[in-house]
């Protein structure tokens, strides 16, 4: 079955940077569109950035334009999100998700905690 292990969440300071890493198992990465998702304290899930399949194309939420970057390792099937300038408002627990570009199944990772905290 699909598995996504996310990981290299933590507390930092505003200012600071953090790498989340999400690896994925049980099916090929390759055909999959890879989202980072997030959920503030409080508040809905959304969308924070998003790649696709052979990694192309990638999109991004305002909010992480010009200070996050999602990029793919289809060798270590995995996914990450480089952010930059974190600021309190990027605060959240960060989950990685998976869709198959062809059947549409899809799935959740567990979740990684982000704190941004002076």
């Amino acid at each position: 079955q699909v598995q996504l292990v996310e990981s290299g969440g933590g507390l930092v300071q505003p200012g600071e940077s953090l790498r989340l890493s999400c690896v994925g198992s049980g099916f090929t990465f390759s055909n999959y569109i890879m989202r980072w998702y997030r959920q503030p304290p409080g508040k809905q899930r959304e969308l924070v950035a998003g790649i696709s399949n052979d990694g192309g194309i990638t999109n991004y939420a305002d909010s992480a334009k010009g200070r996050f970057t999602i990029s793919r390792d289809t060798a270590k099937n995995t996914v990450y999100l480089q952010m930059n300038s974190l600021n309190v408002d990027d605060t959240a627990v960060y989950y990685c998700f998976a869709i198959s570009a062809y059947s549409g199944r899809s799935s959740w990772g567990q979740g990684t905690q982000v704190t941004v905290s002076s």
